[in-house]
C-alpha cells in the first residue's frame, strides 16, 4: 500500500517537471530575440549581414538625385568662351601672373605709376622718327627724326636708372633679407615704364605724384 502511494506521488510530480523545462525554455527564446533586437539597435550603418541573408534595404530620402545637364548649342558654347575669355582678362589686368606675385615685385609697380616716365612715349616717338627719316623726306626732316630718336633713346635710359636706384633703395629699406633678384626686378620696372599706364597688368594702384 504504501509502495502504490509513493508511486503516485512520483508520477503526480512528473508533469511539473516538463513544465518547468517548457518555460524555461521559452524563457530563452525571448531573452535570445530581445537580444537580437538589442543588437541590431545599435547596429552601425554600415553593417553588412553574413552570406545567406537577406540584404537590407537603404533609405532612398537622403540620396543625390543626377542631374541631367542638357548640351550646350553652338552659340551657347560660343559665348561661354567668350565669357570665359572676358573673366580671365579681367583678372589678369586685376591680379596679373605669376610674374606679377611677391612684394618687391609690388614695390616696383607702385614706384614706376607714382611717376611720369619717359618711356611712355618710346613708342609714338619711334613712329614718328621711322615716317620722319624715310628717303622720301627733306633732310631738315630726317635731322629733326634723328635727334627726337636720339633724345628718346638718352631719356629712356636716364628714366631706366632712376627707377632703379629708387627700387634698389626701397628693397634694402623694406626688404633687407628678400631673395628677389634685383637685374630682375630692374628689368620688371623698365618694361612696366615704357608701357602705356591704361596698358599696364596689373593695373596701376597708386597715382601719379603719390608717395610710394
Amino acid at each position: 500500500m504504501c509502495t502504490g502511494r509513493r508511486r503516485l506521488a512520483t508520477l503526480h510530480h512528473v508533469p511539473s517537471l516538463f513544465r518547468r523545462k517548457s518555460a524555461a525554455v521559452a524563457d530563452e527564446a525571448v531573452t535570445e530575440v530581445t537580444a537580437d533586437e538589442t543588437s541590431a539597435s545599435t547596429r552601425s550603418r554600415g553593417y553588412t549581414p553574413a552570406k545567406g541573408r537577406e540584404t537590407p534595404k537603404r533609405p532612398t530620402a537622403n540620396r543625390r538625385v543626377a542631374v541631367v545637364t542638357k548640351p550646350l548649342s553652338k552659340e551657347e558654347a560660343k559665348e561661354r568662351r567668350r565669357r570665359l575669355r572676358a573673366e580671365a582678362a579681367a583678372e589678369f589686368r586685376r591680379e596679373g601672373g605669376p610674374r606679377d606675385r611677391g612684394p618687391e615685385r609690388v614695390l616696383a609697380r607702385n614706384v614706376v605709376d607714382s611717376r611720369r616716365t619717359v618711356g611712355t612715349w618710346f613708342f609714338g616717338g619711334a613712329l614718328v622718327v621711322l615716317i620722319g627719316s624715310s628717303a622720301a623726306m627733306p633732310p631738315t626732316v630726317r635731322l629733326v627724326s634723328n635727334l627726337l630718336w636720339a633724345a628718346l633713346a638718352i631719356g629712356v635710359v636716364i628714366d631706366s636708372i632712376l627707377i632703379s636706384r629708387k627700387i634698389k633703395k626701397l628693397v634694402r629699406e623694406r626688404f633687407p633679407n628678400s631673395g628677389e633678384r634685383m637685374g630682375s626686378l630692374y628689368l620688371y620696372a623698365i618694361m612696366r615704364s615704357i608701357t602705356f599706364r591704361k596698358m599696364r597688368a596689373p593695373a596701376p594702384r597708386v597715382n601719379l605724384g603719390d608717395p610710394v
